[in-house]
């Protein structure tokens, strides 16, 4: 599968949904209330991303990473927020996709966005959203 990249600045959790749903980045955009005004200005809280899987048949939940979750991170089609840094002063969502993350932006802040896939997180994740 072609990781699909985000078309927004702040898109990236619409294109780790759109990666683990199997579906283009506009087709998972509709699914978020407010979507491409949201893409394109603030972003999405975790919370913003469990209706959209419930309507694709998918329970899935999110929390703040403790110790005791730290290994749920490398479950197959699960979503990490990275912490806000110099790196990324927004933070960053990224899914993990046959034991790789796929990085919806690998080359930012490139204005000629590229996906790709990681071995290991760039930053440190702080919110997990995962399938249970």
């Amino acid at each position: 599968m072609k990781p699909i990249v985000q078309e927004d600045a702040y898109g990236c959790g619409v294109a780790c949904v759109a990666n683990i749903l199997g579906i283009t980045y506009q087709e998972a955009l509709n699914f978020f209330e407010n979507g491409g005004e949201k893409a394109s200005s603030i972003g999405f809280y975790c919370k913003e991303f469990l209706p959209v899987f419930r309507i694709n048949q998918l329970s899935y939940e999110y929390k703040y990473i403790k110790p005791k979750l730290k290994n749920k991170i490398y479950i197959n089609k699960t979503i990490v927020y990275l912490r806000k840094s110099k790196k990324y002063p927004a933070g960053h969502y990224l899914c993990r996709i046959d034991n790789k993350w796929l990085d919806s932006w690998i080359n930012f802040p490139d204005i000629d966005r590229k996906s790709g896939y990681r071995k290991r997180l760039p930053e440190k994740p702080i919110y997990i959203i995962y399938p249970n």
